[in-house]
């Protein structure tokens, strides 16, 4: 079967996708039948972005290739103009940014509620060892003033 997938190309760290016919069974950045275009997700400024041929991606549907979803969504990406496709991929950042910092503080309130309740706990749990702790030293207090008198008693 046929596939219009991703190939990724560029160095480490900077992606470039090649849009490739390419049979469904070889590696994802093997043998190829057709490059139909590229996306460069890093491209600023006056760089080209997307570039796609529409004709030979028309071509290949027609004949039963499947399209990828990431493809898809690039192929949408390519019909908005640059600005719009730049504004999308602000609001998506700023968007995950926001549910980023949310999620952040979360987990702070959650750790801050957490603190006092072992705190807390942890006092409880020392309150009856330290009234253990004494008990004890005033019985053998008390047995030890008892033990002078006692003696008095005897010497006399």
């Amino acid at each position: 079967m046929v596939k219009v997938r991703l190939s990724r190309g560029g160095s480490k760290k900077r992606p470039f996708y090649h849009i490739v016919a390419t049979n469904s069974r070889s590696s994802r950045d093997g043998k190829y039948i057709e490059r139909l275009g590229f996306y460069n997700p890093d491209a600023t400024g006056q760089d080209e972005d997307i570039k796609i041929d529409q004709e030979r991606l028309t071509y290949w549907e027609s004949v039963g290739a499947q399209v990828s979803d990431r493809v898809q969504n690039i192929i949408k990406l390519n019909k908005l103009s640059r600005e719009e496709r730049d504004s999308q991929r602000q609001v998506k950042l700023a968007n995950k940014k926001s549910k980023r910092d949310e999620l952040k503080l979360k987990q702070r309130e959650a750790a801050e509620e957490e603190a006092p309740a072992e705190e807390a706990k942890a006092e409880t749990e020392a309150e009856p060892e330290a009234a253990e702790e004494e008990a004890p030293a005033e019985e053998a207090k008390a047995e030890t003033e008892a033990e002078p008198e006692a003696a008095e008693e005897d010497s006399s």
